[in-house]
């Protein structure tokens, strides 16, 4: 019986030390303005991934870490605004010249340029300017501009 009590006082201690490391700092780094993901709605909640910018699916990139959704940049287009340790404003993270489209699980996710109604990003400014077809989503901060057209206009 006693033998039983220090395996369990072992693996308490374990356990113990492995949560206190992950609260001190060895788990993952707090997202940072500039930093992506790919963010989607599942039924705990939405669910949030950090990835490089790069990646095909990182389809959210941070704006701005706030306190409250409140203090999320106004005067542009909407930020997408998700919370859970920190207040996150989020934008999309289109790519020039691939095609997104609506999706009820990510928002938007990346397509073939192909797929039906889908919108392909035609360029990305770091200002705010006037697109050739006027349709455009600015966002005052970080400051860029997408100009967007349908896909099937480019074929």
């Amino acid at each position: 019986m006693r033998k039983i009590g220090w395996g369990v006082g072992a693996v308490a201690v374990v356990v113990a030390g492995a949560f206190a490391v992950t609260l001190l700092g060895s788990g993952p780094a707090a997202p940072e303005p500039g930093g992506c993901a790919h963010i989607e709605r599942v039924e705990e909640g939405a669910a949030y991934r950090a990835l490089d910018c790069a990646a095909a699916d990182a389809n959210v990139r941070v704006a701005k870490v706030v306190d409250d959704a409140s203090q999320c940049p106004k005067g542009g287009a909407p930020y997408t605004v998700f919370t859970r340790s920190a207040t996150l404003c989020l934008m999309p993270n289109f790519v020039e010249g691939a095609c997104y489209q609506g999706d009820r699980t990510s928002g938007m996710k990346k397509v073939d340029c192909t797929t039906a109604q889908a919108i392909r990003v035609a360029g990305v400014t770091r200002e705010p300017v006037e697109c050739a077809n006027g349709k455009k989503l600015t966002y005052v901060e970080p400051s860029v501009t997408f100009c967007l057209v349908p896909a099937s206009d480019v074929r």
